[in-house]
């Protein structure tokens, strides 16, 4: 089994990236720092007659990326309610993929397995990432991806996720479930 994480965070070191580290620590996984990448905003042009035109960027790179994988785990902060910037730039750019003729998306995306971890200011941060949590459901079901299971935890300030003794659990719960399934 191979592990993709796909880090949204624009902050070194901070909540989403340390309760991220507990979902897969000890696994063998492949780490993405979208801060670390240059993914252009989508131009869209799906109804062109010339359709969408080459970008030079690194979502090429990083699709291939996905598509080598069997596991996905997409961790982002909660910015206003919503993903970060850099997470909402990267699956925009998929409306891309799915139709770039250098490989076939759709089909290479279908069942791969996909978890989501998301930290937020506040406890309230369960109830106010829900709608942030429906928004990943519904992008996996359009990709045909397996929405496994997801986590958010309540940290705002760098560490304070540690104090979040559910979403701690919550993350050795997860971890323990994707060493079974890596060890099956």
């Amino acid at each position: 089994m191979k592990v993709l994480v796909v880090y949204g965070s624009t902050r070194d070191d901070g909540n989403t990236e340390t309760l991220t580290e507990r979902v897969v620590e000890g696994l063998d996984c492949t780490r993405v720092y979208l801060r670390n990448t240059r993914v252009e905003a989508i131009q869209d042009r799906r109804h062109d007659p010339e359709g969408f035109r080459p970008v030079d960027d690194d979502h090429y790179a990083l699709t291939q990326q996905l598509l080598a994988h069997d596991v996905v785990v997409f961790a982002t902060p909660l910015y206003w309610y919503g993903m970060s910037g850099p997470m909402k730039d990267y699956f925009d750019r998929w409306s891309q993929a799915l139709r770039d003729a250098r490989f076939d998306f759709r089909n290479g995306i279908k069942g791969k397995k996909a978890y989501v971890v998301v930290t937020g200011g506040g406890q309230e941060a369960r109830l106010t990432g829900l709608p942030l949590i429906q928004q990943f459901q519904l992008i996996f079901a359009f990709a045909g991806m397996e929405f496994v299971a997801y986590l958010i935890g309540a940290g705002g300030k760098p560490g304070q996720i540690l104090e979040d003794e559910r979403a701690m659990l919550e993350a050795a719960w997860l971890n323990r479930t994707l060493k079974q399934m890596n060890n099956a």
